[in-house]
């Protein structure tokens, strides 16, 4: 009897012995089973947020029927403006070199370069050629006017053609200019026509018009 008790006891001590490690091992593969899937998720090394990122668009790039006319290469090609201030940006474009003989004749050119994250909206020759000569000799003599008419032309932010969509902006001159639009076709004031938008240069985002916005 004393034999078979010692034997019952003994079974009984291995039993509470095992218990605890069989718990733990058990309690440590839950634990195992649980993390699985979080390691799963990331096995690709994809974080959730970047790969919910909108991809970038072709609205992201120029656009416009007279950016075709911009020179391929060279310091007036989109790659070269995306290099300099916008006021020498303007310089290397043909079709801007009225607009640059009144920004040079205002004295604005280093206002212009040495500014940060602008939006220019840059009347073409064609726009200026709008404004009978005589009144446009007039304004290019008077400086104080024609600063006051560029720097209406300039919105102290850089704007995304989405902005553009339904946008009242102030300018430098302190007066609002409104757009509207979509896609690739945006008016400026209901007057002016985009006909080759955001265009980068090194400090601006540039849209070129084809009618003078005149401030109020």
């Amino acid at each position: 009897m004393n034999a078979l008790r010692f034997r019952r006891t003994a079974l009984a001590v291995a039993t509470a012995a095992v218990l605890p490690f069989a718990l733990t091992a058990c309690s440590e593969d839950g634990k195992s089973s649980d993390a699985a899937p979080a390691a799963s998720a990331s096995a690709d090394g994809s974080d959730p947020a970047t790969a919910s990122s909108t991809p970038a668009t072709a609205m992201d790039k120029p656009f416009g029927t007279a950016c075709a006319g911009v020179p391929k290469e060279g310091a007036g090609s989109f790659d070269g403006m995306a290099k300099d201030p916008v006021a020498t940006a303007a310089s290397n474009n043909p079709a801007l070199s009225t607009l640059v003989a009144a920004v040079k004749q205002a004295g604005l050119v280093d206002t212009l370069n040495n500014a940060s994250n602008i939006t220019v909206f840059a009347p073409t020759n064609d726009a200026f050629a709008k404004i009978p000569k005589a009144d446009l000799d007039k304004v290019l003599a008077d400086k104080a006017t024609l600063t006051k008419i560029l720097t209406y032309h300039v919105v102290g932010q850089k704007l995304t053609p989405k902005q553009l969509e339904n946008g009242s902006f102030e300018t430098l001159e302190k007066g609002r200019i409104a757009t509207a639009g979509s896609g690739e076709t945006y008016k400026v004031n209901d007057s002016s026509t985009v006909v080759c938008g955001n265009v980068p240069t090194a400090n601006a985002t540039v849209y070129i018009v084809d009618t003078v916005l005149m401030p109020k």
